[in-house]
Order: C-alpha cells, then sequence, then structure tokens
C-alpha cells in the first residue's frame, strides 16, 4: 500500500509537471499571436491573414490612437470625412500608393487618410503629421448633406456661422450673398460659411487673430469652380453647386487665402 501511494504521488508529479508545460506551451504559443503594439492591432500587421482582413462598413466610424473620432464616407460619390470635433464635412481625393494602399487627399494635397491593402487605416492631422493608427468602431450614418434646403434652415446656418466667426475674430463680422439662394443651392452656400467659420477658429486656435482685423466681411458667391478671394476686406468664398460639397473651399483653403 506504501508502494502504491508512492507510485501514485509520482505520478501525480510527473503529471503536474507535463501540464505545466503544456500550459507554458500555449502560453507561447498565444503570445507569438498577439499584437506587439497597439499600432500593430489597429492596423493589423501581426498575426495570419485571415484574421486581418475585417471589411469595414462603406460609412464607417474610426477613433485614432490619439483619442480623436471621425467618420469616413466611402458610400457617398466622393468620399468624405468628418470628425467629431468638428462640423466640417472634407472631400477627400483617393491616390493609388505603395504596397496597394489608398492615399486620400484634401483640396490642398495633404494626405487626410492612408488605408491599407490589409484595412488598416493612418490618419493624419496636424497634431499628428506622421500618421496615428485608428480603430474601426463601427457603422455610422451617412455624412453626406441633403439635396435640399430650406430658407429657413439657410438663414439659421449662416447666423451661426456668422456668431462663430464673430466669437474667433473678437469682432463682428458680416455674411451676405452675392446672388439669391435658391433650395438647390442653399445646402453648398450655408456649408461656405460653415467652413469660413471652421477656417476663423482655426486661426484663433493658432493665435492668427491679427490676420483676421483685416476682414469686415464675407460674400458668398455662386460661380463656376470653387474659390476663395480676399479683397478690400472682402473674402469672397466662391462654391460651384453643380460640384457638391467638392464645390467649395476647405477651411484650410480659405486659411491659407487669408495668410497671402
Amino acid at each position: 500500500m506504501t508502494f502504491c501511494k508512492a507510485e501514485f504521488g509520482g505520478w501525480s508529479a510527473r503529471a503536474a509537471l507535463m501540464i505545466a508545460a503544456l500550459a507554458f506551451m500555449g502560453a507561447s504559443a498565444h503570445a507569438q499571436q498577439l499584437p506587439h503594439s497597439l499600432r500593430d492591432a489597429l492596423l493589423g500587421h501581426k498575426g495570419p491573414p485571415e484574421a486581418r482582413r475585417v471589411a469595414a462598413p462603406p460609412v464607417a466610424r474610426y477613433v485614432s490612437e490619439t483619442g480623436g473620432a471621425f467618420v469616413f464616407d466611402q458610400a457617398a460619390s466622393r468620399p468624405l470625412i468628418k470628425f467629431d470635433n468638428s462640423a466640417e464635412i472634407w472631400v477627400l481625393q483617393p491616390q493609388p500608393a505603395s504596397r496597394g494602399d489608398v492615399i486620400y487627399r484634401n483640396d490642398l494635397g495633404e494626405p487626410v487618410l492612408r488605408v491599407t491593402k490589409l484595412g488598416g487605416v493612418i490618419l493624419f492631422t496636424d497634431d499628428a503629421p506622421m500618421g496615428a493608427a485608428a480603430a474601426l468602431s463601427g457603422r455610422a450614418p451617412s455624412i453626406q448633406p441633403p439635396a435640399i434646403l430650406s430658407f429657413n434652415v439657410f438663414v439659421q446656418r449662416v447666423r451661426i456661422a456668422t456668431a462663430r466667426a464673430s466669437r474667433a475674430a473678437q469682432r463682428d463680422i458680416e455674411f451676405a450673398t452675392v446672388q439669391d439662394v435658391r433650395p438647390e443651392t442653399a445646402v453648398l452656400a450655408a456649408d461656405s460659411a460653415t467652413v469660413v467659420a471652421e477656417a476663423f477658429e482655426r486661426m484663433a486656435r493658432k493665435g492668427d487673430r491679427s490676420l483676421m482685423s483685416q476682414i469686415a466681411r464675407v460674400l458668398l458667391a455662386e460661380g463656376r469652380k470653387p474659390s476663395a478671394t480676399l479683397k478690400d476686406g472682402a473674402l469672397t468664398v466662391t462654391y460651384s453647386p453643380d460640384q457638391g460639397l467638392a464645390g467649395r473651399p476647405s477651411s484650410k483653403r480659405i486659411v491659407k487665402v487669408i495668410h497671402r
């Protein structure tokens, strides 16, 4: 009986060692499959290909590793992006890149997003010019604006833009339209006012209020192609309704014109 107990005890010890070894091997294998960084986890650089390929919805929300969130809309005729902390909708231009990636640029040609062949997303901002990985958060509603806008809603949006621009400039800024606004052109006219307010706030954050002192009024004008000009104290923003959201300059383009 003593012999049996000794044998049983020996078998238990050996079994414990085997179980420990198997657990160690399993943990090591699992560790080899784990991403080595948040960037790998977000971009899918590690792990088998089938685990990395996750198809994103046509309109999806992402969160960058720096904490910012945005909606990327590929269901529109032109790719769009909108950040949670901004009212501006950016129109992007896709461009093929190396390794099968696609770079999406704004109207100044600056990179905004890079989507890798494996579906990873890298966001470029003023705070992260070298890029920050972004993780898919889930589906999102379309950020494409409506086709028409009522006059009352148009007036309300322009009033909001006027208040924002005036607050950024720390003085009253007048907004006016050059032509009569129609329901089918009101959307882009109102959006042009919004991007002007975004431009003013961008300059205020950077301490460029002295440059805004040369602007007394903002004129929203309908034309054949989008542009922005500054002359005799009037900032004229031209929008082209036929081009949709791409038919008006971005806030960055407006800032560039004011800096000249």
